[in-house]
């Protein structure tokens, strides 16, 4: 088989808003499925103390400028003073190679995503957890929070809601469900993975 007629894969991108459990079940999708690819992330936020995630790429402000403007993201985007961005080139590779990524993403990103790579290499998954209450109830029992960054969280909550209908894959992450959500993220990826 050439490679031109090799079949390609698919990016699966994770949406939801603030509160919805999305790291959970990333990191329950990262032990279930050793062959899905977590595409790295570029940013200039400070680095954490403790376990940091190895997934992430820290640069300074200029390295990162530097690479926007040459094309090299994906998606990229501004979080306070913070950039964020997901290389192009990780993700052409492993596409072309007919690997299924996962990436977990904010709606701006997966916008510049869905003008950048045809359909039907995407798959868009909704993290449900519910109403803004419920998520305000959980946001505040995490972490102190204070009024002005709830209010921005409840905000991008309005941007992302009108993507649980755009789709494919909507999963419900209700209190005290969150083995029924296991499963039905399960269950979604192997869809995934079988018509990719």
């Amino acid at each position: 088989m050439s490679e031109s007629s090799a079949p390609r894969g698919k990016l699966i991108l994770v949406v939801g808003p603030t509160g919805s459990g999305k790291s959970v079940l990333m990191a329950y999708v990262h032990e279930q499925f050793p062959d899905i690819l977590f595409p790295s992330t570029y940013t200039t936020r400070e680095r954490r103390p403790g376990s940091e995630n190895s997934s992430y790429h820290f640069v300074s402000v200029e390295e990162f400028t530097a690479m926007r403007d040459r094309g090299e993201f994906l998606e990229w985007a501004q979080f306070g003073n913070n950039f964020y961005g997901t290389p192009k080139s990780e993700i052409e590779s492993a596409l072309a190679n007919g690997k299924i990524l996962m990436k977990e993403m904010e709606v701006q990103g997966v916008r510049q995503v869905q003008e950048k790579l045809p359909a039907e290499e995407l798959a868009l998954m909704y993290i449900d957890a519910g109403s803004w209450d419920e998520l305000e109830r959980r946001v505040r029992a995490r972490a102190p929070i204070s009024e002005d960054e709830l209010a921005k969280r409840k905000q991008r909550y309005e941007d992302e809601v009108p993507f649980k209908e755009k789709a494919q894959y909507v999963i419900e992450n209700l209190p005290g469900e969150l083995e029924a959500a296991k499963e039905a993220i399960a269950c979604a990826i192997t869809n995934v993975s079988l018509i990719s």
